[in-house]
């Protein structure tokens, strides 16, 4: 199973279990009863239609017929198989219906159609339960047109009961199976949008883990590969002073534990994260965010850093400010990989209004060919965390030589001002 596979299938799970809880919120404690326990609402149908029919199967009964109740009792036992077999379950009760119209001298009596008929139209287009409830209902009238119970013939003819009662019959008979499929249509519309709802969810729950995984993998590059590049460069600087400068070499070993330190701690925090739920809202903010504390690491690794910066202060958002921050990081940790006999490197931080620019300029050069120290992912992640504030990163080498790493931020706390 693959790893795309294995993330859908929880982010469903998880999303199913979550939607699940809030529909359930909706629905009445009877309701919720039987949406759990759906062969309880079988039977209980079962039982009804039995109950309904067996006044008159009763009474057909003590005039000495006994295929109302036995015609009663293969309709509700088809109504246990109603879910699997839907059409042949109406098909089984509008054959009971015919032969109870068309064989006894007291008619049909059995709820058993509409329960088949609202079974259907759970299974089926609109217009094809519209359609099989008409269709349903046909056989029976034209059955009763043909057999009419003797009481209601005699009825007709003494004028207590009307000749056209068996279009009146027939009225109801459709109404009801239209209202049947309708209320079955109206179920199997709120199910589709339950299904539509629940996709949706675990969809969204799936881009959210993918965004938090991406989160989380762009920390772990910029923890580790700014790191490793600093203390190496803060161990290889130590060997070249430790004999002819030992105090220097004591300040450049206490910064290399200082950085090990805090990029365990960052380490720590990002693991942490994933390890605790309860985090996964925090924002990875890095132990030491300070810009100013990360030029002075830089520098300390031996990096000719000169600052400058102009317009208001940068947000006080510390997404936003963190953004920053890694790019910042990111940069400086690419020239200290890469560049050779550099003279300065310069971080202009620019804002005007709700623009924010970042420049990150060296004069080296980098040996040829360049082979690669990292994973190859740090210029997607800077473009990636730009890309949240709408910004672009670009990057290549400048036309007197050295590297240049240009990004542009739109803060949307503050719009810039119109004339």
């Amino acid at each position: 199973m693959s790893t795309q596979t294995s993330a859908r299938e929880a982010a469903e799970r998880t999303a199913a279990v979550s939607f699940a809880e809030i529909s359930s919120k909706r629905r009445g404690p009877f309701r919720r009863y039987f949406h759990a326990h759906p062969v309880a609402m079988d039977w209980l149908l079962v039982v009804a239609n039995f109950l309904f029919g067996l006044g008159n199967a009763i009474y057909s009964i003590g005039i000495g017929e006994w295929l109302p109740l036995i015609l009663l009792l293969g309709a509700s036992t088809a109504l246990v198989f109603r879910r699997h077999f839907p059409w042949l379950v109406l098909a089984a009760v509008v054959v009971g219906d015919v032969l109870t119209v068309l064989f006894t001298s007291t008619g049909s009596s059995s709820i058993g159609m509409w329960l088949a008929v609202y079974t259907v139209a759970t299974t089926v287009r609109a217009l094809h339960a519209l359609v099989a409830a008409v269709l349903a209902g046909a056989p029976l009238l034209v059955a009763m047109g043909f057999s009419m119970p003797a009481e209601i013939a005699e009825s007709i003819a003494s004028g207590e009961l009307p000749p056209y009662i068996g279009l009146i019959s027939g009225v109801v008979i459709m109404l009801f199976n239209v209202i049947a499929a309708g209320i079955g249509i109206t179920i199997r519309r709120d199910r589709q949008h339950e299904e539509e709802l629940r996709r949706w969810a675990a969809d969204n729950a799936l881009l959210a883990s993918a965004n938090e995984r991406t989160r989380i993998a762009r920390e772990m590059h910029d923890v580790v590969a700014h790191s490793l590049s600093v203390m190496i460069a803060l161990s290889d600087g130590a060997a070249v002073v430790v004999k002819r400068d030992p105090a220097r070499a004591a300040d450049v070993l206490d910064q290399l534990s200082v950085t090990g330190r805090t990029a365990l701690a960052d380490m720590r925090r990002v693991l942490g994260v994933l390890r605790d739920d309860a985090q996964a809202a925090a924002p990875l903010e890095p132990a030491g965010s300070e810009l100013m504390e990360l030029i002075e690491g830089f520098r300390a690794a031996g990096l000719p850093l000169r600052v400058v910066t102009s317009g208001p202060v940068l947000p006080e958002d510390r997404n936003f400010k963190l953004t920053v921050y890694r790019i910042v990081q990111e940069s400086l940790t690419n020239v200290l990989r890469y560049a050779r006999g550099l003279s300065e490197v310069k971080v202009d931080i620019t804002r005007a209004g709700s623009v924010v620019n970042i420049r990150v300029t060296d004069d080296g050069h980098a040996p040829a060919p360049v082979k690669s120290l990292g994973a190859g992912q740090g210029i997607t992640g800077m473009r990636e965390r730009a890309a949240i504030y709408h910004g672009t990163v670009d990057c290549g080498p400048r036309p007197n030589g050295g590297w240049m790493v240009e990004a542009t931020l739109y803060w949307p706390g503050e719009e810039p001002a119109h004339g």
